[in-house]
């Protein structure tokens, strides 16, 4: 089950990354997936809207840009990750940076999951699990 943490024209260091590889992972089973490959990579802002701009046709940042290459049960993805808009939302949610990250990291992997948040309806289910994963995360921290 590769899943593998990535820089893309920035220094970040990603801390308790075996614990989040663990929970990534738990999460996909739990779901009745498996993980082919997966890659997550911290990228800068002007590198999102640049992808934003590229494949989704709008200028202009957003967290997390998911690409799925998955078939059937089994992941194969690239999770686009730009820090300094989590960064900025954190201080707009009122969260930790951590946090913050730790919530955009399981966004990512729900909608290769199947999980969609385009509708009112679809954003209250997305947001009740990925508060449901980050309580599995921070309650077994070191048991998952």
């Amino acid at each position: 089950m590769p899943i593998n943490f990535y820089n893309s024209n920035i220094e970040f260091r990603l801390r308790e990354i075996k614990v989040i590889k663990k929970w990534i992972e738990k999460v996909i089973l739990l779901h009745g997936y498996q993980v082919e490959n997966l890659s997550i990579i911290f990228c800068s802002e002007e590198e999102i809207v640049r992808i934003n701009s590229e494949f989704l046709k709008h200028n202009y940042p957003t967290d997390i840009i998911t690409f799925s290459y998955s078939q059937e049960k089994s992941i194969e993805a690239e999770l686009y990750i730009a820090l300094s808009v989590v960064k900025c939302n954190s201080k707009i949610f009122n969260q930790t940076f951590k946090n913050e990250l730790e919530r955009v990291i399981i966004h990512g992997v729900l909608h290769l999951l199947g999980y969609n948040d385009k509708t009112r309806a679809q954003r209250k289910v997305m947001r009740e699990a990925e508060d449901k994963y980050l309580k599995l995360l921070h309650e077994n921290v070191t048991g998952i």
